[in-house]
């Protein structure tokens, strides 16, 4: 039988491009600095993180990193409740937060190595913010001193506020994030020298390691029901509780010099990388730490 030969399918004509696209769209790009203002930096970073917009209890919140993260996370939309044994710096900051960004926010002023206080604290800032869906654990103390000299009144403060109340204080807010559900997140602030020694900071480098310890338990005990748990691992960030080095000649200067990117940090750049963390956007993160230090770490030690 003969085989019979389709008739091959013409291909299909193609709508002509208008010649002047490409020259279109150029010429729609502004020319001069593509630096967007801080206004419209903002309103992007706001657009861009996922929920959730639940209450967030900061320890530490009337300075320094604490202070940061309060307007950052304020900034997305999320009530603050700030703990600081700093009363009046506390209800400053969240006078200026709801002034700001209208979201509600709350001081309440205690210590952290109150441990008396912690239930009603948390109960109290749950009970204002309407629930609470994140914890970050901002305070914290260096306590200088050599092995030598260490006493033990001024290691168990350090390990206190830094390593204790941070595990307390998470025992009296875990209840509320489970209420708020999945997607409830904690932050605890460490550092790198959680990983480096200091010759004059052995509490301090202590008690920053064992944050990273507590990070990992905690989100092992609540992965399964959606929580997480991470900690940020700052380097040389430009806070009150820096500020006394620099009395010390040269010390500033041999920071910067080990800081690849040649500066300081500033609390506002670890106060993003809290928010990122407690967002949406991280919700397959948990049990980690980020290190946000300049690159110092990269090329040495502390």
């Amino acid at each position: 039988m003969p085989r019979t030969t389709k008739p091959a399918k013409s291909a299909p004509a193609k709508s002509p491009r208008p010649k002047s696209a490409s020259r279109t769209k150029a010429a729609s790009v502004p020319s001069g600095p593509r630096r967007s203002s801080g206004n419209t930096r903002r309103r992007v970073a706001k657009a861009r993180l996922v929920g959730p917009t639940t209450g967030v209890l900061i320890t530490g919140g009337a300075s320094g990193i604490g202070k940061a993260t309060a307007e950052a996370l304020a900034e997305v939309g999320r009530p603050i409740g700030i703990i600081d044994r700093d009363g009046t710096g506390a209800r400053r900051v969240a006078k200026a937060i709801t002034a700001t960004y209208g979201v509600k926010a709350t001081a309440i002023a205690c210590d952290v190595t109150d441990r008396s206080a912690h239930e009603e604290v948390v109960a109290k800032v749950a009970h204002d913010l309407g629930g609470l869906g994140g914890f970050v654990h901002a305070a914290g103390i260096d306590g200088a001193s050599v092995i030598d000299d260490l006493d033990e009144a001024s290691w168990d403060q350090v390990i206190e506020v830094n390593l204790t109340a941070g595990a307390l204080f998470t025992k009296q807010i875990l209840p509320h994030l489970r209420r708020s559900g999945a997607g409830s997140a904690i932050c605890y602030i460490s550092s790198i020298e959680g990983w480096f020694g200091n010759l004059v900071l052995p509490a301090y480098c202590s008690s920053k390691s064992g944050v990273l310890g507590l990070t990992r338990s905690v989100a092992a005990l609540v992965a399964a029901e959606g929580i997480r748990a991470n900690a940020i691992c700052p380097g040389a960030i430009d806070t009150p509780l820096l500020q006394p080095a620099f009395a010390f000649e040269g010390i500033l200067e041999g920071i910067i010099a080990r800081t690849p990117m040649g500066r300081l940090g500033q609390p506002s750049e670890i106060a993003s990388v809290v928010r990122f963390l407690l967002s949406d956007d991280a919700s397959f993160i948990t049990g980690q730490h980020i290190t946000a230090d300049g690159g110092m770490t990269s090329v040495s030690g502390v």
